[in-house]
């Protein structure tokens, strides 16, 4: 899979604390879970657990709640096998990373100031098609309307 294109890698921006707690969260839930790594599903359940993003406040007013998304996530995913322990700090998934990414890059395009917030990273789950956090986010009712509908309000965090 190809990296997204870099708009430029002069001064990367900043993270919003609610766009880094949800990160933090993040690995808490892979941790939780016992995953080895962390993928767009720990990303969209750090966002969930976060609480009072946009992006968290827009995803319950459709339906979409943290224990959906974990319920969601252990029938796309499995439990972990059990007596095995989650590194403290799990490495990210390829899909996550890509997220990540996908992230940076659109708020470094976009030209304007401001933080990455977790609405960029949900935005950034949703573009990688592949990986359990848009097939969930599918499952539960989000679709590209929804995206666009969010991507209005991608720093209002």
């Amino acid at each position: 899979m190809m990296k997204p294109e870099r708009a430029s890698s002069e001064k990367l921006p900043k993270w919003s604390a609610r766009a880094i707690r949800s990160f933090a969260l993040a690995e808490v839930e892979a941790y939780k879970l016992k995953y080895p790594k962390k993928g767009t599903e720990c990303l969209l359940m750090g966002i969930l657990a976060e609480g009072n993003s946009t992006a968290a406040k827009y995803l319950r007013s459709n339906g979409i709640t943290y224990y959906k998304v974990r319920e969601e996530t252990i029938y796309l995913l499995g439990k972990s096998v059990e007596g095995y322990e989650s590194p403290w700090e799990p490495p990210l998934t390829e899909p996550a990373q890509r997220a990540i990414d996908w992230a940076v890059d659109e708020k470094l395009k976009s030209g304007e100031s401001g933080e990455i917030t977790p609405t960029h990273l949900l935005l950034g789950i949703w573009s990688e098609k592949d990986c359990a956090g848009h097939k969930i986010l599918e499952a539960l009712g989000f679709d590209d309307e929804k995206a666009k509908e969010l991507a209005k309000s991608m720093n209002a965090d």
